[in-house]
């Protein structure tokens, strides 16, 4: 592919789902890239669909916890042209705070889901996720 040809883009949408008492809900991938790893829940954006309501069904179907669209803050879009090892992925990302009780339930694409305290945070994140991180604590 040269510069001035179009490249594949995928679009997804990443939820950093926050509580009051300072724990950031993680899922541990199942799958590659980063298998093992921990990352924020999050997925493509389906046809027909606003990332926004992506980022809603992907915090469903990968943890169980179920915030509405409405309770969806944005912080920005990671658009790095080396963010994923796959190819050109463009993610918009949320911020949710839900109360410290939540249960989840880990599903769908996540090996395990947990809640981890923003000050003791997993040694390694995928991708560019904590940079995410990092944005929505100064947001």
């Amino acid at each position: 592919m040269t510069e001035t040809e179009p490249e594949t883009i995928r679009y997804t949408a990443d939820v950093v789902a926050l509580t009051p008492g300072g724990n950031v809900l993680l899922i541990e991938r199942g799958w590659e890239p980063h298998k093992g790893s921990w990352a924020l829940p999050g997925g493509h954006v389906d046809a027909l669909e606003s990332s926004r309501d992506a980022a809603v069904r992907e915090l469903a179907e990968e943890t169980g916890v179920h915030v509405a669209a409405d309770d969806l803050r944005q912080i920005g879009v990671w658009d790095q042209p080396s963010r994923d090892p796959r190819g050109r992925y463009v993610t918009v990302a949320y911020v949710a705070v839900v109360p410290d009780d939540t249960p989840i339930t880990a599903g769908d694409d996540a090996h395990d889901a947990r809640w981890w305290p923003l000050d003791g945070l997993p040694a390694r994140l995928a991708f560019d996720h904590a940079d995410i991180l990092n944005a929505a604590r100064t947001a």
